[in-house]
């Protein structure tokens, strides 16, 4: 996946639907840029998308209505790795965490734990999990006091009505 203007660090597959692609960002020494492509219905594929705090925050709320236990089990989880991860502050650090070597293995357990909510929702557990991964430690190397994916966690993990939670998903800093 090539990003004018941008060095790729690392591209993979995400079950065969998405391709991830993650490039070199200008917001910080380490910051990352993160991109996707998913496969459409006729078998092509997307054009280079964002992620965005909102679609992830409404595929969850789909999932929370087919499943609310499952989903908030997961959405605590992730809560908990937000506590744990920290900035990037190497190449090769940045390198190595935003690989999907990595990825899988840091989350075997939970893929299969969470593998159900794969079926209601737009996206797969795993894309989720990934982008969620890839999101809270672009916020946390970008900046030391970032709280935008925690906020959304909690307000979606306290069962905020729809209205807060689009509007933290959708907040831009200025």
């Amino acid at each position: 996946m090539k990003l004018k203007g941008h060095k790729l660090i690392n591209v993979f597959e995400i079950d065969g639907q998405y391709i991830v692609g993650v490039y070199e960002g200008s917001l910080s020494e380490y910051d990352i840029l993160i991109k996707y492509r998913q496969k459409n219905h006729n078998g092509g594929w997307s054009r280079i998308r964002t992620p965005k705090h909102i679609h992830w925050a409404v595929d969850i709320l789909m999932k929370m209505q087919a499943n609310p236990e499952k989903t908030r089990e997961l959405i605590s989880f992730l809560l908990g790795r937000w506590k744990d991860i920290k900035p990037i502050k190497s190449e090769e650090d940045r390198k190595l965490r935003t690989g999907v070597n990595h990825l899988e293995k840091t989350y075997r357990e939970e893929l299969n734990k969470y593998a159900e909510l794969s079926e209601k929702g737009e996206y797969s557990v795993k894309f989720l999990i990934f982008i969620a991964e890839l999101l809270m430690t672009q916020e946390k190397t970008n900046r030391d006091d970032a709280y935008m994916f925690e906020k959304l966690l909690k307000a979606l993990e306290e069962g905020e009505d729809i209205f807060n939670i689009v509007s933290i998903a959708t907040h831009r800093g200025r």
